[in-house]
């Protein structure tokens, strides 16, 4: 447990994040039943099929002309939209606001429900907190995305006013593919126990259209870092829908995301054989399984709970002609990885309880939420996306929240640092 002064005790909970100490509420604002505290967060969707006018409904639904610049605002985006054209109208419209945004898998969801029926849906979550600070600075991601993240870490620090300073929480968004190499930046400068929090940006089809924005600039294939000192506590929990079945194996031969052998048998081969045939073995061109294969991606064990395992998962993404397979997420030698199995039904409440134990560990009362749902999940459940978003709005009591359709989640399991996975969820809550 590390206090610095600046903080209490790690907060009890899925997630160790820290409570500031001594912290009191010092003002209400009065007028939109939002939080009622020194801290106000609200959000808001758009319809508009265009940059410059969402972003003005945007500002418009959330009272920034009447109630200034937020000081931290989150955006949520479909493919349709231009990254540096939203960039550049939301910078304009939110005045000196902390932004970021990210693509995400068809559109998003918020406590005003699910937008998801033709990819052009746009949100944004707005946080007031005149005794916080907060800084976003992204980077682009050449040869080396672990430095791209250092970069962008530091810059968002000192953005902040709080170079050096370990920050409550960090919320990331980055492009696919080097999200491990990203979370090793993150953590040189910020700590291996400061909370890193978010997702992959996603589009429509695994076709690489998604893009990220800070407030300097947008990217195709960039990391966008926000560090959070928030003036009330804050909470989060990451967990899946999936559980372990009798299957498992050892890694014997892998090269970064491709495994090629499983207790020294091809890996497509083995893993179809676990899954029950629920996949197909390439012949002579490599096959996308993403849809096939999300209610059985592959865990690692990567700790125990009270004595229960918690599994990391990654989601098989094609099958190779040479009886390999490529994941979602890094896979190391000598891992054993055991299939998982989930259900529409596990998928579809397990949100709902993620948020439900994100408010309790925060201590009963949120003011707001930050959502991330895998994208492939949703996508296998797309019909009952309505059901998901009222299992969350349900377990936050009615607090304003938005929630992103991601292609890799970023989170902190229960008794351990940040990493990432596939198919899980994370809700991370603001308290009242």
């Amino acid at each position: 447990m590390r206090v610095d002064g600046r903080h209490g005790p790690i907060l009890s909970g899925r997630c160790p994040l820290r409570l500031r100490a001594g912290y009191r509420p010092v003002m209400r604002y009065a007028g939109r039943g939002v939080s009622e505290w020194n801290m106000k967060i609200d959000t808001a969707q758009s319809r508009a099929t265009n940059c410059a006018a969402a972003s003005r409904e945007l500002a418009a639904s959330l009272s920034i002309p009447e109630l200034g610049a937020p000081d931290f605002v989150v955006v949520v985006y479909g493919t349709s939209f231009g990254a540096e054209d939203l960039r550049r109208a939301v910078t304009t419209d939110f005045g000196p606001a902390q932004v970021h945004g990210g693509t995400s898998c068809l559109g998003l969801m918020t406590n005003a429900g699910v937008d998801i029926a033709d990819g052009t849906g746009m949100g944004a979550m707005a946080i007031w907190d005149a005794e916080g600070d907060y800084g976003s600075a992204s980077a682009e991601i050449v040869d080396d995305a672990t430095e791209a993240a250092r970069e962008a870490a530091r810059a968002a620090l000192a953005v902040a006013g709080r170079p050096g300073e370990i920050p409550e929480l960090v919320w990331l968004t980055v492009a696919p593919g080097q999200e491990e190499k990203v979370l090793a930046g993150v953590r040189d400068i910020v700590g291996a126990h400061t909370p890193i929090v978010g997702g992959s940006s996603a589009d429509n089809d695994s076709s690489g259209q998604w893009s990220q924005f800070g407030p300097a600039q947008s990217h195709a294939n960039g990391v966008v870092v926000s560090v959070l000192f928030p003036s009330s506590p804050v909470a989060s929990v990451y967990q899946s829908g999936y559980t372990p079945t009798a299957q498992s194996g050892v890694v014997t031969r892998v090269e970064g995301r491709r495994v090629y052998e499983i207790d020294g048998q091809p890996a497509a081969e083995t893993y179809r054989r676990w899954c029950g045939r629920r996949v197909p073995l390439a012949d002579d061109e490599a096959i996308s399984i993403l849809s096939a294969s999300t209610l059985w991606p592959l865990g690692r064990e990567t700790r125990k709970v009270a004595g229960v395992p918690f599994h990391l998962l990654a989601h098989p993404s094609t099958v190779n002609p040479d009886g390999s397979m490529d994941m979602f997420a890094d896979v190391h030698l000598g891992d054993t990885l055991w299939q998982m199995q989930g259900t529409g039904s596990s998928l579809v409440a397990r949100a709902g309880r993620i948020a439900a134990q994100a408010r309790q560990d925060v201590g009963g009362a949120a003011s707001g939420a930050l959502v991330i749902y895998c994208g492939g999940c949703m996508l296998a459940v797309r019909d009952r996306m309505d059901e998901v978003c009222a299992g969350v709005s349900e377990a936050l009591q009615g607090a304003p929240w938005i929630g992103a359709f991601t292609f890799g989640e970023q989170g902190v399991p229960p008794g351990g640092e940040s990493e990432h996975g596939n198919l899980m969820i994370s809700c991370t809550v603001f308290a009242e």
